[in-house]
């Protein structure tokens, strides 16, 4: 099959396409297909090496892990998903990812791609949104009434973390660009902060939880907003700054995505209802051009909503 993949740790130059053999069907899983998979910034991190230790696997790599398709095969001992079943999914972290006409999932991670949703809607959220809903209700305990303080919520992860978090009943504050105020707000943000022109750590005070995808600065800032003793603040990029942290009593913590397919499917129904919507900034075709590019826009961190990669029809 063919698939784009690295063959050394670098720049967007790596990326080639060439054709890779998948092993062997487990009896515990499918092969799905691919419509559609989408970018996200693990993709081109683990591109330029900053992931190796973690992930020590031989070369050529295939990145990219999110998919959504149909499956044409199943293992020995699937029961629940058949031949012709529309699907999505965040597969385990191998390294034979998504960017190829097929991969294979577990059982276990699949979920059923509603009727309303389209292949590239579906592709658009399983890392995305299950690192918002972990981070906002595994890790960060929100509860209907509490006010949430989403950094970035023009990008991938905050959209569907702004709308998860309204969902749930609760007070939603973002921080985005000016341009984007108009989509937070029909995403359901109560209060947008324009970072360019505003501290947010001016504005706000007594927040229960923040949800942090920038790190850095952003994320010491974000300590002084917290309620002192019971606020939280949840990470996707690390704790800086674990004293800061302890002095103020806030429940600080970093988190790596877990793969869950119970969780997509309730995220699934969610767009069912139309309460869940993906917002999809671009749309790329598979190939080495059109992965390159998704890169370089992935890479600026002024991405709106997810890119996503088409297959050929």
């Amino acid at each position: 099959m063919k698939a784009v993949v690295i063959n050394q740790y670098g720049s967007k130059d790596e990326l080639i396409e060439q054709d890779v053999t998948l092993p062997e069907l487990k009896e515990n899983q499918v092969l799905v297909k691919e419509q559609a998979t989408s970018i996200n910034p693990i993709d081109w991190k683990l591109r330029e090496g900053y992931l190796k230790q973690m992930f020590d696997w031989p070369f050529p790599i295939i990145l990219g892990w999110d998919v959504a398709g149909v499956i044409t095969e199943v293992g020995s001992s699937v029961t629940d998903w058949k031949v012709g079943d529309k699907v999505f999914a965040r597969p385990e972290t191998t390294r034979f990812g998504t960017y190829a006409e097929e991969t294979i999932v577990d059982e276990s991670l699949l979920a059923k791609i509603p009727e309303n949703i389209s292949f590239e809607e579906a592709a658009a959220v399983p890392l995305a949104g299950l690192t918002a809903l972990q981070a906002l209700f595994d890790h960060g305990k929100l509860q209907s009434g509490e006010k949430v303080l989403i950094h970035a919520g023009a990008g991938g992860v905050g959209t569907y973390a702004i709308q998860l978090a309204k969902q749930a009943g609760a007070y939603v504050i973002t921080t985005a660009s000016e341009k984007n105020h108009a989509l937070l707000e029909k995403l359901g943000a109560d209060e947008i902060i324009d970072y360019h022109t505003t501290n947010f750590a001016e504005v706000l005070t007594d927040i229960d939880l923040v949800f942090d995808t920038m790190g850095g600065d952003i994320q010491k800032s974000s300590f002084s907003v917290l309620k002192p003793n019971t606020g939280r603040l949840i990470s996707i990029v690390g704790i800086a700054d674990e004293v800061l942290a302890k002095e103020k009593n806030i429940h600080a913590e970093s988190i790596w995505l877990q793969t869950n397919g119970k969780q997509l499917q309730e995220i699934a129904d969610l767009m069912a209802s139309g309460k869940v919507i993906s917002v999809i900034g671009e749309v790329f075709p598979f190939s080495r051009q059109g992965i390159y590019d998704a890169h370089a826009l992935s890479e600026t961190h002024h991405a709106v909503g997810k890119i996503v990669v088409k297959m050929a029809d």
